[in-house]
C-alpha cells in the first residue's frame, strides 16, 4: 500500500516515520523546497517512552501518482494550494472545522474521510518530533469512500484507530476542546496542564467550550456528557503537552486560529448567536501572529 503523509510538522513526522518502521511505503509530502531537501538528507527522528524511531520515508514536493491514501496534516490554511492525483482516497485529521467541507470541494466528497487523532506531539526541530503522548485516531466516511484501508495501515503502524458513523461529531467535540485549550496556552505561553493551575484562565477556558458547543448544536450536534468536563480532563491527560498552537507561535508561524476561534465565530454570526470570548481570543492570536 502506497501511503503520502502531506505535511511535515510534529504529527506529519509522528505519522509518516511509524507508518515506514511498519514497512509500508510512504512518501511526506513538504511544500518547501529548501526544507524538503534537508529531510531528504537527514531523515526524521521521533523520541517516544523507551524508543527512538529513526526513518527516511520518500520526500517530495507534491503527493505522487498512483497512492492509495493520502493523509492530510498540515494547517488548514494549507489546502488551498494541495493538488491531489485522480481517484485517490483522503483522510483528514487536521486540527479545526471547514478541513472537511475545503477538501470536498476540491476533489468531491465520495473520496473523503474526516477523523480525529488525540495523539500529542511535540516538534522539537526540523523533522526531529517527540512523541508525548498516545491516543486514539477515529476515522469514518464523510459520504460513501470505504474507512478500511485507512484503518487498517494506521493499526498496523501502532496507532490506535476506531471507526465512527459520525465524524462530524467527533471533529466537533475536537474543535470545542481545541478552541478551549490551545488559544489560552498560546496566549500566556503555558503547557495545557497549567490552564487548570490558574483560576481565571480555568474559566475562561470553560467559557469558550460552552461557546463552541452552543454553537455546534446550531448545526444539530449535541452532546450527551459535559464537554467542560472533558476539556479538563485532556489538560489532565496532557499536562506537559505543548499545544501546537503555541509551537507556531514561539516559531512565529501562522496557527490554525482561524480554523478553530475563527471558525466558530463566523458560525455564531451566520446563526445570530454571540460568542465574545471566543472573539476576544481569536483577536489576541491574530495580534500575536502579527507582530
Amino acid at each position: 500500500m502506497k501511503v503520502s503523509i502531506v505535511g511535515p510538522g510534529a504529527m506529519g513526522c509522528l505519522f509518516a516515520a511509524r507508518l515506514e518502521k511498519a514497512g509500508i511505503n510512504v512518501t511526506l509530502v513538504d511544500y518547501r523546497s529548501d526544507r524538503a531537501g534537508r529531510l531528504r538528507s537527514a531523515g526524521i527522528t521521533v523520541e517516544t517512552s523507551g524508543e527512538i524511531i529513526n526513518a527516511k520515508p520518500e520526500i517530495a514536493l507534491r503527493v505522487p501518482e498512483r497512492q492509495d491514501l493520502v493523509i492530510t496534516l498540515t494547517k488548514g490554511y494549507s489546502l488551498r494550494d494541495l493538488r491531489l492525483p485522480p481517484d485517490v482516497i483522503v483522510l483528514t485529521l487536521q486540527n479545526g472545522l471547514g478541513n472537511v467541507e475545503a477538501l470536498c470541494s476540491v476533489i468531491g466528497s465520495a473520496r473523503v474521510l474526516a477523523g480525529v487523532t488525540t495523539e500529542a506531539s511535540t516538534l522539537l526541530s526540523e523533522g526531529h518530533v517527540r512523541h508525548v503522548a498516545g491516543g486514539v485516531t477515529r476515522i469514518g466516511s464523510w459520504t460513501s469512500a470505504s474507512p478500511k484501508n485507512a484503518l487498517a495501515v494506521l493499526a498496523k503502524a501502532g496507532f490506535e484507530v476506531e471507526s465512527t458513523d459520525s465524524p462530524g461529531q467527533m471533529i466537533w467535540e475536537k474543535a470545542a476542546i481545541n478552541a478551549g485549550i490551545n488559544p489560552l496556552t498560546a496566549i500566556l505561553g503555558v503547557p495545557n496542564g497549567k490552564l487548570l493551575q490558574l483560576s481565571e484562565a480555568r474559566q475562561i477556558m470553560r467559557d469558550l467550550v460552552v461557546e463552541a458547543v452552543k454553537v455546534a448544536a446550531t448545526e444539530g450536534y449535541r452532546f450527551n456528557y459535559s464537554m467542560v468536563e472533558k476539556v479538563e480532563e485532556v489538560c489532565r491527560e496532557t499536562g506537559e503537552n505543548i499545544s501546537s498552537m503555541l509551537q507556531d507561535i514561539r516559531a512565529g508561524r501562522m496557527t490554525e486560529s482561524d480554523a478553530l476561534s475563527g471558525e466558530i465565530l463566523r458560525r455564531g454570526q451566520l446563526a445570530n448567536l454571540p460568542t465574545p470570548r471566543t472573539r476576544m481570543v481569536w483577536q489576541l492570536i491574530k495580534s500575536l501572529e502579527q507582530r
